[in-house]
């Protein structure tokens, strides 16, 4: 668990991206198509006017919002806009509603405008700045949080933000080079070490080298890419899931969403000019090496042993390309991980990605002399298409017949990182565990909530039921871990709770609102609905709070739908008409024993120091500028980091095995095999799973007839 500044450079070369996205617009100025700008402002103002979940007035407020993103999207780390730039725009602030009005982009043009020029004199002076060694004696300061940055007070200071922001990216590439040698004398005593002044000369050259690739790639983009820019900050006043799409990045959002996947089984995304690892598929090479995260960034892919290719700033198909290979082969990817801000590099076996992994499984453990299954969920998956496709909602059901079949004493759902799915598949299983009643409650706007039922009054599962969530268990999942806790169904056992991602967003084809318009407008991607608890309560934000909340390293973070800005707030609707369904006789006593558990066990206590030590990390966003305070603060936080080492090193004393229907395939498929083997080998290292099972062995049945039928 190395903990480097070396995440500096990239980070700024990031933010330097951002901010430079749209130096291309310049030389494209003459394919701009002003009438085609102010189509799509009108078209898209009534749409999200007429049909977005909220109603929201474009007023003074929402000017301020475009305002604020606009510039922040164009200028996130305050290296082109001075104080005396704002000055001229603040005239705009509260103006920009006014203007939409009247598909005006004079605020837009302005900034636009203003932002060119200002890239065009960054561009002439960054060289000149890395021509000389910097001063690496003087006690100076960078801080990265740029929220709490001012904007440069003029010209003269903003050069100097350059000069910080560029010395930090040489100093951590000297201290990237001296720990590189220092590796290569270990294993070679004659390796000649080289001085600093030929590391420091080193650097500059490939922080310049670095900066001049990040100007060429920005040739790539074209003017509509950033107009989008401005529109996005338009339409993402109304909630920040509401997005626009321009007709290529349409085409790349379905790649990533169809369920193609890319070789080291994770689905990509687009954001910004960065790429997001969506979501893991479960069984796949990325899944099983473990270090890879859904919301990391790749920053640079490498192939084995190979140099490293900086995908910053890369189209998402072109980066996907490096990113895919052979079966068998290594790909070394350099991440910036969402937890604390740090970079690592992941080194990954390409393999299949076998579709099946994604779909629902099983495995049976013995406890104190009784038998108990975990079911794997990686997604509520549905195909409407395909009536033979395979659907989450009958392989639960089916998969629960199996093992009822090998008399399991209790179930736990396992809906970790399950970033939800179809609404319908949510319901169905749901209504697996109940007889019969509400499960959601889905609200359009300015109606009344519809109350989605389970009509079916079959119960599948009338056992002890766990359901085991985290931070990354998102909109269906938390429909289904809701419905069970509202009808007290079963326990949910998690992290503090779940993502809290209760809205829905349908993708709209622009054209079909503007018909006459010939040339492709886009996409709108809009949020439409919300969902409700059958207690009455929303999803949204809030996500559901764990009955036993377990410490994850996550339990200190800013994460979720809470951390997005603009999100749409936590409300509630009247309570739909249920009953709980009174499984247990112990149910209260069984949280608090489990509560009482957890917090004592040294395991849980040292994940919770590791969360409060993450937290403080990413909250630390000052670097010192000199060479020798730069060296002792990364080495403080290398030994702070080696206490946390052994963080998850757990090992349990169960044995995980499959049930028996699937022992006769895993026999004569040996990739079948070593995918079961490595899933039960993680089951038995899981101190989460060891929990729930504790959980699940405690619960205890009513009695049929005390029963109370819902």
């Amino acid at each position: 668990m190395k903990v480097k500044f070396k995440f500096i450079t990239t980070f700024l070369a990031i933010l330097l991206l951002i901010s430079s996205a749209s130096l291309k617009a310049a030389e494209h100025d003459k394919k701009a198509d002003p009438e085609k700008d102010k189509v799509l402002i009108y078209v898209l103002k009534n749409i999200l006017s007429r049909m977005h979940f909220v109603v929201k007035n474009m007023n003074d407020n929402f000017s301020e919002q475009v305002y604020n993103t606009f510039i922040d999207d164009l200028d996130a780390s305050k290296r082109y806009f001075t104080q005396e730039d704002m000055k001229e725009f603040s005239k705009y602030k509260y103006q920009i509603d006014n203007q939409l009005l009247k598909d005006d982009l004079s605020f837009y043009k302005l900034v636009y405008n203003r932002f060119l020029t200002k890239m065009k004199n960054a561009k002439s002076f960054y060289g000149d700045l890395l021509a000389q060694p910097f001063d690496f004696n003087k006690n100076e300061t960078i801080d990265l949080d740029y929220e709490k940055v001012p904007f440069a007070k003029n010209d003269n200071e903003l050069i100097d933000y350059w000069r910080k922001q560029l010395k930090l990216q040489t100093l951590s590439r000297i201290q990237e080079q001296t720990d590189l040698q220092k590796d290569k004398l270990k294993k070679d005593k004659n390796y000649k070490v080289k001085s600093f002044k030929v590391l420091e000369k080193e650097a500059r050259a490939e922080v310049l080298k670095n900066m001049d690739e990040l100007y060429v790639r920005i040739e790539e983009l074209e003017n509509d890419d950033w107009f989008s820019t401005f529109l996005n900050a338009v339409v993402g006043a109304f909630d920040p899931h509401t997005t626009y799409m321009d007709p290529s990045i349409k085409e790349r959002f379905d790649q990533t969403m169809s369920g193609k996947l890319e070789g080291i089984g994770a689905r990509l995304q687009k954001k910004g000019i960065y790429t997001h690892v969506f979501e893991l598929v479960s069984g796949g090479p990325a899944w099983k090496q473990g270090e890879l995260e859904p919301d990391d960034i790749i920053l640079k892919v490498a192939q084995g042993d190979e140099e490293a290719l900086d995908i910053v700033g890369m189209r998402l198909d072109d980066a996907i390309k490096f990113i895919k290979g052979k079966k068998g082969t290594e790909v070394k990817l350099t991440v910036k991980k969402k937890m604390d801000g740090s970079t690592k590099i992941i080194s990954i076996i390409r393999d299949v990605v076998q579709l099946d992994e994604t779909f629902v499984k099983s495995s049976i453990v013995e406890k104190d002399g009784k038998k108990y299954a975990i079911i794997d969920l990686p997604s509520f998956y549905i195909d409407f298409s395909d009536d033979n496709y395979r659907d989450s909602a009958k392989d639960m059901e089916k998969e629960i017949e199996r093992l009822k079949t090998e008399g399991v004493n209790g179930l736990i759902v396992d809906l970790r990182n399950n970033g939800g799915g179809s609404l319908k598949t949510a319901i169905e299983i749901s209504g697996l565990f109940i007889n019969e009643g509400p499960v959601v409650q889905v609200k359009y706007r300015g109606e009344d909530p519809t109350i989605y039922k389970d009509t079916d009054p079959k119960l599948q599962w009338d056992g002890s039921l766990v359901v085991l969530v985290n931070e990354f268990s998102a909109s269906a999942s938390e429909i289904f871990a809701a419905a069970m806790q509202d009808y007290e169904r079963g326990i949910i056992l998690g992290g503090n709770q779940t993502y809290g991602k209760g809205t829905v967003q349908n993708v709209l084809p622009i054209n079909q609102f503007y018909p006459k318009y010939e040339k492709d407008l886009g996409f709108l991607k809009m949020t439409i609905q919300k969902f409700y608890r059958v207690n009455g309560g929303s999803t949204q934000i809030e996500g559901v709070y764990s009955d036993i909340a377990m410490p994850s390293r996550y339990s200190y973070m800013k994460f979720g739908e809470r951390d997005l800005a603009g999100a749409l707030a936590w409300d509630k609707v009247p309570q739909a008409k249920y009953t709980q369904t009174n499984t247990y006789s112990n149910f209260n006593d069984v949280i608090y024993k489990s509560k009482e558990r957890i917090a004592s066990d040294t395991n849980f206590k040292m994940v919770n120091e590791y969360a409060k030590w993450l937290k403080k990390n990413q909250d630390d966003t000052s670097f010192s500028l000199n060479y020798n305070q730069f060296f002792k603060e990364s080495d403080d936080r290398e030994k702070e980091a080696e206490k946390f080492k052994s963080v998850f090193d757990y090992k349990s004393n169960l044995t995980f095995s499959s049930p028996k229907y699937e022992q006769s395939l895993v026999k004569s498929n040996k990739d079948l095999a070593d995918k079961r083997m490595a899933w039960h080998k993680n089951l038995a290292k899981d101190m989460y799973v060891s929990e729930a099972l504790n959980v699940l062995s405690e619960l205890k049945l009513k009695e049929k007839s005390e029963l109370v039928k819902n």
